[in-house]
């Protein structure tokens, strides 16, 4: 297996940034530098401040001097970092990996119309709904996906969604799944408290969950929602502290809340739309998103001694492990691949 390859990451966030691609593109640098690789990382900075289009095109000019210099180019988006970074690795002739994360689009989607729509059904039921911008972004996602050297997806499930919709070509496609890490001792629990820390947006759910704990404590006063963000090393510390964790989105991947609190053996309550469930379904509780009488059930009932003693016992018996030097070597052996 080839090493000392000159990588360059490209991604929208990175440490101190607080979100999951910032840890993955922290970890998979680490880990490609400890194979003998040379690693370097481009994020966004000013970037952050630019309308779209113009945040693009900045990009683009910013990362062309490492693009360059680079043997393979793994992204970490399909649209913001992944657009200028495609363009510039096919005008220089350098092999890209596209790491898809969320669903960019679906989420602006939803964040505009405020429709409580799942990721599944997106593009099938909401097409015809799409603005003018939506659209844009629609055909220059298609294009950076269908100009790419790979495209890579931590799930099938997620591939399956975007097959069609994007006109993907299966040799060009891999599975390269989350970091699931190996079990780490969680602490006792301080108190009932339920981490669901999430970014503010409608896709989330938050709004839901606040309204289901505004019943649960009428029942369970003792319970607390934990919805802060804090940094990266204070939040680890507060799901090692914690009763539960709770994840009711309308669409997840491959969630780090839900791998994170498997690690430390807690018991979690998970959105049933989720990328990882054939992965990881005998180790929670699953919910429907849209129910909200579903998830204030499934709460209360966790809240339960007896109830918690068996979602704690089923996390526990949950034993798959995928390290980050196991990503790091499936994104070589694609690379090697790439270069026959």
């Amino acid at each position: 297996m080839d090493s000392n390859l000159n990588i360059l990451i490209t991604t929208g966030i990175y440490p101190p940034k607080i979100g999951g691609p910032a840890q993955y593109a922290k970890n998979l640098k680490i880990t490609l530098e400890n194979m003998g690789n040379s690693v370097s990382v481009k994020t966004f900075s000013v970037e952050d401040y630019l309308p779209t289009g113009i945040r693009h095109i900045f990009f683009f000019f910013k990362i062309i001097p490492r693009v360059i210099k680079s043997d393979v180019v793994i992204i970490l988006d399909t649209f913001s970092a992944g657009l200028p970074t495609v363009l510039a690795c096919k005008l220089f002739g350098k092999k890209s990996i596209v790491r898809t994360g969320g669903d960019f689009l679906w989420e602006q989607y939803v964040e505009r119309t405020g429709k409580k729509v799942l990721l599944r059904n997106f593009y099938k039921d909401e097409r015809h709904n799409f603005s003018k911008k939506e659209n844009i972004i629609l055909s220059l996602s298609k294009w950076t996906l269908l100009n790419t050297s790979a495209v890579v997806f931590s799930t099938e499930w997620q591939r399956d969604i975007f097959m069609d919709v994007y006109n993907l070509q299966k040799q060009k496609i891999y599975i390269v799944e989350n970091y699931y890490g190996v079990k780490e001792t969680g602490l006792l629990p301080q108190g009932k408290i339920f981490i669901a820390s999430t970014r503010n947006l409608r896709w989330k759910n938050i709004n839901m969950l606040k309204r289901v704990f505004d019943k649960v404590r009428l029942q369970h006063p003792e319970a607390i929602l934990f919805l802060d963000n804090v940094s990266f090393p204070d939040f680890m510390n507060k799901i090692k502290n914690c009763y539960a964790v709770l994840q009711v989105s309308l669409g997840d991947i491959s969630p780090n809340l839900i791998l994170d609190a498997i690690r430390y053996g807690k018991p979690f309550i998970c959105t049933k739309e989720v990328g990882i469930l054939p992965r990881i379904s005998d180790a929670g509780i699953f919910v429907d998103p849209l129910n909200e009488a579903e998830v204030e059930r499934a709460i209360l009932t966790l809240l339960g001694e007896a109830e918690y003693r068996k979602a704690k016992e089923k996390v526990e018996n949950f034993s798959f492990v995928h390290t980050w030097n196991d990503i790091a070597h499936e994104f070589i052996q694609i690379t090697n691949f790439l270069k026959k």
